[in-house]
């Protein structure tokens, strides 16, 4: 493969979002150091293209405009869709890192064809990966819609969540979408579940077949390791002990609060079957669209392009 020194180092971003994307996909958890030593790549290779640029006439201009807008522009971006829950923080800080170590379009030769096919006229790379991952991501929600609608589950949610059973809830990724008063975008988390399982030493069987261990007097004089998903009590103010579990623990078990465990609990202990979200693993779409767009280019273009919106 023909390319610069700098995009052939871009690469070693390829491997480790798959491994990101793998990670996200059985665990939905991605551990945030491995973003760090990317991004340090990344601020290494646009010094030294942004040196490369000064050396030559008319190319600095555009390369400072392209990575201005990157950073200014796809950052703030993909901190926006975090901060209004589009994204999870993963997801935000994987395509941060990409703003930075792909500010602009990288260049190939790969058995005598220049990657990637289609460059957009404004030439700003991470806006590409963008794009493209928004596309990708978008068949999740309709896949999940397609599904329910088959087996015959229509609400307002089956774009965004399935039906479980509640005795499988504890091998599920996600969280809840209903509580007793409907349905909401900020249920219980299922990791959060299973840690407090743990701690309590019980099993979800054990905690539907004796409505007694709401009573927080039932809680375990040495709790267990609530390990990360994967005690004093205070008295009758305190159902389930939800208080005296997130007292107890030494992390926020994913910001999950006393009333979001006990309305969870609440709900999983009067059904047989609730609503999920398993939330949308976004590395892997973004995995995908940052694989399409070093090879193919802007897929947002090509859809232009076949629906005669692109001018010849």
């Amino acid at each position: 493969m023909d390319a610069s020194i700098p995009d052939l180092l871009r690469l070693l971003v390829v491997p480790a979002l798959g491994w990101a994307a793998l990670r996200d996909w059985r665990t939905r958890r991605v551990p945030n150091d491995l973003w760090g030593p990317l991004v340090l790549l990344g601020a290494v290779l646009l010094v030294w293209d942004g040196y490369a640029a000064l050396g030559t006439p008319y190319a600095f201009q555009p390369f400072a405009v392209r990575v201005a807008f990157s950073l200014l522009f796809v950052v703030p971006l993909a901190y926006a869709f975090w901060y209004i829950g589009g994204f999870g923080g993963a997801d935000a800080r994987a395509f941060m890192t990409l703003a930075v170590v792909f500010p602009t379009y990288p260049s190939y030769e790969l058995l005598g064809y220049s990657l990637p096919v289609v460059e957009t006229a404004l030439g700003v790379f991470s806006l590409t990966i963008l794009t493209n991952t928004v596309l990708f991501g978008l068949a999740y929600p309709l896949v999940l819609g397609v599904r329910n609608a088959l087996v015959g589950e229509f609400s307002v949610v089956m774009f965004v969540g399935r039906r479980v059973p509640v005795p499988e809830l504890t091998d599920t990724h996600g969280s809840l979408l209903e509580t007793h008063d409907g349905f909401t975008r900020d249920g219980l988390d299922l990791d959060a579940l299973r840690m407090y399982l743990r701690w309590r030493g019980l099993d979800l069987a054990d905690l539907r077949e004796h409505p007694e261990l709401r009573d927080p007097d039932t809680l375990p004089d040495d709790p267990n390791d609530p390990t990360g998903g994967a005690v004093v009590t205070d008295g009758s103010g305190d159902p389930w002990g939800a208080a005296a579990f997130l007292e107890d623990i030494e992390s926020s078990a994913y910001g999950t609060t006393p009333a979001d465990l006990r309305e969870g609990l609440d709900v999983i202990v009067d059904n047989e079957e609730v609503w999920v979200t398993p939330g949308v693993p976004f590395i892997i779409p973004l995995f995908v669209g940052l694989l399409v767009a070093l090879t193919g280019g802007d897929v947002l273009f090509w859809v232009m392009d076949a629906l005669g919106l692109v001018p010849a």
